[in-house]
């Protein structure tokens, strides 16, 4: 699935050459690369430019740029010129990988040996004298069609880091009281280069106000009647909901300003039902089904993690509580393959998009009822999009800054078994192994926040590789029964 307000990568690829190396190797061996590459994956720009010196370099990354690059991949062709290959990671504006050939056969030892094996480890060594940030894959070292499978991997990794380098984070109102753990210091969204818009609440509401009567409301409306299941009694809420879509919509495309992306992170109760008259969720669920994630309880690192996970899987994420246990007769009647403790509710008022929901239906926001409206039908209340999470894999993860601004983050592959969790909201049974002593360890131990970013498909390797590049070193993953957290007692 593809949305406009995530990255589009275009792959160029430059191979280098060490000067008392055969040129012809290296630069044979960047074409076989591409063209292993186009034949399993799609387009790559095989940039003619091989670079031996720093003019090189200057004239290969200015052909990458006017060929619309804005991923690049660095070819050892053979062992490679150490300043001119890491000096490209400096002038090229954009994520760039690493990587080098392997020899094909016994025949080339004799007189066409390329040695990127070793070249390798000074590449590695003076982009670290650089402070140059680049992508080295697992497997750095191989055959043309070794590296083609490499450079597919590094594209979801590209395209989060192009899209969080031109994302803006728009947010409305401070977080709810007693949301502490929703705290969102600035300054490491500027370290990943992320900017933010701050907003009150008044803002919103006065743009709100001034969409009343806009031309695209009714056909919004329809939209949202083929979308989901819309009880008669929740029918009058439909064009509130479609105006307030059409206010986020236009307030995303006239303040992105020098950004090409965007992201909310909205207050969303409890003054928001008293004067917006509404539950602000199936909207969030729609623009984020677009590509353009709504944390609510102004969430910034929620909306950041959503993006991120956007980027990666190409598809709809969710933001979520990690909520509750799952209740032992459920568990005993239902569950297997799984210990209790690896096992909890995700949940959200009505947050997550129609598409990863079995049976959606709009409904009304239990909680706040019971203080805003205690009395009669719902009114104000209405607008959370509810049902049963699909089963099936999933990653739980999180980019997150502490109080003293440094950013942490953590992921875990589990997945949303298919067990009907009896309760309201958007909600769903998962499970993740080893949960119990993740939960303690790592969300507990470095004081994580009770939302989680939820990506459908276990795409941990490519957020790990994300975080790695963007310089976060802290890294938590929910580790096996045979590995101990740093905290864990060894004699429990």
């Amino acid at each position: 699935m593809y949305s406009s307000n995530i990255p589009n990568v275009k792959l160029g690829i430059i191979s280098v050459s060490r000067d008392c190396f055969v040129i012809s190797l290296s630069e044979g061996r960047r074409h076989a690369v591409a063209e292993a590459y186009r034949t399993r994956y799609g387009e790559i720009y095989d940039c003619p430019v091989t670079v031996e010196s720093e003019r090189d370099m200057a004239s290969a990354v200015a052909d990458v740029k006017a060929a619309g690059c804005n991923a690049l991949v660095v070819f050892l062709g053979n062992f490679g010129p150490e300043t001119p290959e890491t000096q490209i990671a400096k002038y090229f504006d954009g994520p760039v990988m690493y990587c080098a050939a392997a020899e094909e056969n016994t025949g080339v030892l004799t007189s066409e040996r390329g040695d990127a094996y070793c070249g390798m480890l000074n590449c590695s060594y003076n982009l670290a004298l650089r402070g140059q940030r680049a992508y080295i894959p697992e497997n750095p070292v191989g055959t043309a069609e070794d590296i083609a499978e490499e450079i597919h991997n590094f594209v979801p990794v590209a395209r989060a880091v192009i899209g969080l380098s031109k994302l803006k984070i728009i947010t409305f109102g401070p977080r709810p009281a007693d949301f502490f753990a929703c705290n969102a210091p600035i300054k490491p969204l500027y370290d990943v280069g992320v900017e933010i818009e701050e907003n009150s609440e008044l803002d919103l509401l006065v743009s709100y106000r001034e969409h009343e009567g806009d031309e695209r409301i009714p056909a919004i409306i329809e939209e949202m009647k083929g979308e989901l299941e819309v009880p008669d009694k929740m029918k009058g809420i439909l064009p509130r909901l479609a105006q307030f879509e059409c206010t986020l919509i236009d307030w995303a495309e006239n303040h992105k300003g020098s950004r090409e992306f965007v992201a909310f992170a909205d207050k969303c109760w409890p003054a928001f039902q008293t004067e917006f008259k509404f539950c602000p969720c199936y909207v969030n669920s729609r623009l984020t089904s677009r590509g353009i994630p709504v944390a609510c309880e102004t969430d910034v690192y929620g909306a950041l993690s959503e993006y991120i996970g956007w980027c990666v899987s190409e598809n709809p994420v969710t933001l979520l509580d990690i909520n509750n246990t799952v209740p032992r007769d459920m568990y005993e009647k239902h569950i297997k393959g799984y210990r209790q403790n690896e096992t909890f509710m995700g949940f959200h008022c009505g947050n997550t998009s129609a598409c990863l929901i079995k049976n959606p239906t709009m409904k009304y926001q239990l909680i706040m009822k019971r203080s805003l409206e205690p009395d009669g039908e719902p009114d104000i209340t209405r607008g959370t999009i509810e049902g049963t999470i699909k089963d099936g894999d999933i990653t739980f993860f999180r980019l997150q800054s502490t109080a003293d601004a440094s950013l942490k983050a953590y992921i875990a592959h589990g997945e949303v078994l298919p067990v009907e969790p009896c309760s309201f909201g958007g909600i769903g049974v998962f499970a993740i192994p080893e949960m119990g002593r993740f939960y303690r360890h790592v969300l507990i131990e470095k004081h994580f926040p009770h939302h989680g970013a939820v990506a459908f498909g276990h795409c941990g390797k490519y957020l790990f590789e994300v975080f790695k590049y963007l310089g976060i070193e802290d890294i938590s993953y929910s580790r096996p029964a045979n590995v101990l957290y740093p905290t864990e007692n060894p004699f429990s």
